[in-house]
């Protein structure tokens, strides 16, 4: 049998009891080290687990699964994600994988950032599409997902985006020298999705166009949710770009068009202290 195991968003206790007794059981476990991290390292993992996980980054998941699936019809092989198995489409790979070859597969669940992200007040039947923010470089900077986030604030809906992870990455001279050399691991911060976003908006206008967000729009920075020292901050676009949340991992939320009142009072508790919500207009809240 292969077991997609979700390990939550905190730290090595957020697994679940299920999930824990799988991975004691299991001959091979295997950690996915690359679409999300925990706060704590692989060896928390192992000494609360009570056994060896072998890392898993994209390369051995996305271009060598035969490698995880060995021996899965006979054994059974453990496949531990953070947050949840299907928070990433790399691990339905692996279940059609494991289908074609006649393994058997079962998935133990968690919480994500897709549902746990409802922690800042805002309404989870309210979000719209969820959209990636990546690390823009000096020849590639993707502005698409943003007519995204302009559909989804015209239907009144919340916009969750996930901010951009690079792990075991590759310098591009490194890649066409077949160099086995990796940058150091980043984590984009929600000052840089805001600043990106931020030029994305100057750009619009100078295209004569109508930006679906502007400077003042409300919106949410999130850090280490589920984690004891998880951060939030309420504050317009143009405040996300210098307020600080700390280490890994972060997300950010631009709202929709139109807040519950219910909603706004539970942003009120983590709204930035130098321009609290109730102080701004209501322009200033993006409704």
């Amino acid at each position: 049998m292969l077991y997609l195991i979700g390990l939550g968003l905190g730290d090595a206790k957020d697994i679940t009891v299920k999930g824990l007794e799988v991975v004691r059981r299991c001959s091979r476990v295997y950690l996915e080290a690359y679409t999300s991290i925990l706060t704590v390292g692989k060896e928390a993992l192992e000494e609360f687990y009570g056994r060896k996980l072998i890392l898993a980054d994209r390369e051995e998941v996305e271009q060598e699964a035969d490698n995880i699936l060995k021996d899965a019809d006979i054994s059974d092989v453990g496949f531990l994600v953070v947050g949840d198995p299907f928070g990433a489409t790399t691990h339905s790979d692996l279940v059609l994988r494991a289908t074609k070859l006649g393994i058997p597969y079962r998935v133990i669940h968690n919480a994500s950032i897709m549902n746990a992200v409802g922690c800042c007040g805002l309404q989870l039947y309210k979000f719209g599409e969820t959209v990636s923010i990546v690390f823009w470089t000096d020849t590639w900077r993707p502005e698409s997902f943003f007519d995204k986030v302009k559909k989804n604030r015209q239907n009144g809906m919340h916009t969750l985006c996930l901010l951009d992870i690079k792990v075991k990455e590759q310098s591009l001279e490194n890649l066409m020298k077949g160099r086995k050399i990796y940058e150091p691991p980043r984590y984009m911060s929600v000052n840089q999705a805001a600043q990106q976003l931020m030029e994305i908006v100057q750009n619009q206008r100078i295209r004569g166009e109508e930006p679906a967000i502007t400077e003042e729009t409300l919106c949410v920075g999130l850090a280490r949710v589920g984690a004891e020292d998880q951060k939030i901050a309420a504050g317009t676009l143009q405040q996300m770009c210098t307020v600080d949340l700390g280490e890994p991992l972060h997300s950010l939320i631009i709202t929709g068009e139109s807040i519950h009142p219910l909603e706004m009072e539970m942003l009120s508790l983590f709204s930035i202290p130098k321009n609290s919500l109730e102080s701004q207009s209501i322009d200033g809240l993006g409704t």
